[in-house]
């Protein structure tokens, strides 16, 4: 599949040399130059979308609901007839493909790709925009053109759940994807490029050029970003010149905090999955594996056999549970991040030489600062239960933290002292605790809250009506 972009209804092949190679992830091999959208290409996104803008605010929660709910049903049909391979399918293995992310995590991420649509649509069908206090109208209104920047590691599912909400809220949308990982995103832009009217979403592909040339223009109204903290922060000082909401979600170098009551092979499988999901590329991966000084050397040995243990291979194998980092240009910087964190770092298990794949690593004999954004933690002993939050707590992110322990009051009562957006206890898979709790970020790890319903609203602002002195 070769970059496209959709602008105003058309499709186009993107022209535009980025300076690198795409490769396949499991073989190091080149098979494409990375190209993105040119500058024309992407003002005339800019100009469409706000010229559409109105129309689509003007369209009723249920008409924009009953469209969404088509793209969600279309996402789920095979994607031509005579075929069992479903169009969300294809993207999964596309996702696969691009990010060296083992196909059955694609697969299990993909429910979120058809998931947002309808989602998306059973929130505003049920009232979420509009509401009335003692006769005073409190109606969510759309802000205008919407931004929607994603990155690679999981790009279509976030993608999905951006778009979704932002059209659910009555805002057009332009999307730029990662220009590492286009394909599983521009199969979902196919789909809705056939349901919705031209022009009300747009994709766009580029690097960091083509998102500040988005990011910076007044026909922007609201930007939502996933990413790297330095985009963030750029992303941010542009809505800031135009006193624009910007939702971000940023990185994570996420606590793990292990009692001294826990299940040693429990704290172990909790720290291998949280250290190997998306193969360590994720922002709320385990960036701090905190252990009591008595069991560091059993929690230590029993995560690393965990982790030597895992299928190790190409990702669009079924049966391979560990996958390669996205290029070998992430791996380098992967590479030297671990070089740069000192102590004593300790691969587990054995990887193919080709292609950009790295063994899981745990550092020992320091802590890490920064997230490294890969497969790779710091392993950090405590003495006291209260060290434990202390350490959790030394960092700059505020994401994601994790409690692992036998007595659930106990670990409930230290994770209400976890400063992070989120702390699950006993738990460590890449989803949230409840579909409908808000997903938010403090401190380095963003601004703003996410969630079911939080993003959609996100892209609206309150306009109250009513006659005074009535209520």
């Amino acid at each position: 599949m070769r970059p496209a972009d959709l602008v105003g209804g058309e499709w186009a092949p993107c022209t535009e040399d980025l300076g690198f190679d795409l490769e396949n992830p499991a073989t190091g091999e080149s098979f494409a130059r990375a190209l993105g959208s040119s500058d024309t290409r992407v003002e005339a996104a800019l100009a469409t979308a706000d010229r559409v803008a109105a129309s689509w605010a003007a369209t009723s929660a249920e008409e924009r609901a009953t469209l969404l709910e088509r793209v969600s049903a279309e996402l789920v049909q095979p994607i031509e007839p005579g075929k069992t391979t479903t169009r969300v399918e294809r993207i999964a293995a596309l996702e696969a493909f691009a990010t060296g992310v083992p196909i059955r995590q694609t697969t299990s991420l993909s429910a979120i790709v058809h998931g947002a649509f309808a989602l998306a649509a059973a929130q505003v069908r049920a009232g979420l925009l509009a509401s009335t206090r003692d006769g005073v109208e409190v109606r969510r209104r759309p802000w205008g053109p919407a931004l929607c920047l994603v990155p690679w590691n999981a790009p279509a599912p976030m993608a999905a759940h951006k778009a979704a909400s932002a059209l659910a809220a009555g805002c057009p949308v332009i999307l730029k994807v990662s220009e590492y990982a286009p394909y599983g995103t521009q199969a979902l832009a196919e789909v809705l490029d056939e349901v919705l009217p031209p022009g009300v979403f747009q994709l766009v592909h580029g690097g960091a050029r083509t998102g500040a040339q988005l990011a910076e223009d007044a026909r922007i109204r609201a930007v939502s970003f996933t990413g790297g903290l330095a985009g963030g922060r750029s992303v941010a000082v542009l809505s800031a010149t135009h006193l624009r909401p910007a939702q971000l979600e940023l990185g994570g170098n996420n606590p793990l905090v292990v009692m001294p009551d826990a299940d040693v092979t429990a704290a172990a499988d909790a720290a291998a999955e949280l250290l190997t999901a998306l193969n360590g590329q994720w922002c709320r991966a385990l960036g701090r594996l905190i252990v009591p000084r008595t069991l560091l050397g059993d929690i230590v040995e029993a995560t690393g056999r965990r982790l030597a243990a895992l299928r190790v291979g190409d990702p669009l194998v079924e049966e391979t549970e560990y996958g390669p980092l996205v290029h070998s240009a992430h791996l380098s910087r992967v590479l030297t991040a671990i070089t740069e964190a000192g102590g004593q770092a300790a691969p587990y298990g054995h990887v193919p030489d080709k292609g950009s794949f790295l063994a899981p690593t745990l550092i020992n004999g320091t802590d890490l600062a920064d997230e490294i954004f890969g497969p790779v933690a710091a392993v950090v002993p405590y003495d006291t239960v209260e060290e434990a939050v202390a350490l959790a707590n030394a960092t700059q992110y505020g994401l994601e933290g994790y409690v692992v322990g036998g007595d659930e009051e106990r670990a409930l009562a230290v994770a209400r002292q976890v400063r992070a957006g989120e702390v699950k206890v006993n738990g460590s898979s890449v989803m949230s605790l409840h579909l409908f709790t808000p997903r938010p970020a403090w401190g380095l790890s963003g601004l703003g809250e996410e969630g079911t319903a939080e993003t959609i609203l996100f892209f609206t602002g309150a306009r109250v009506v009513g006659v005074e002195g009535r209520a």
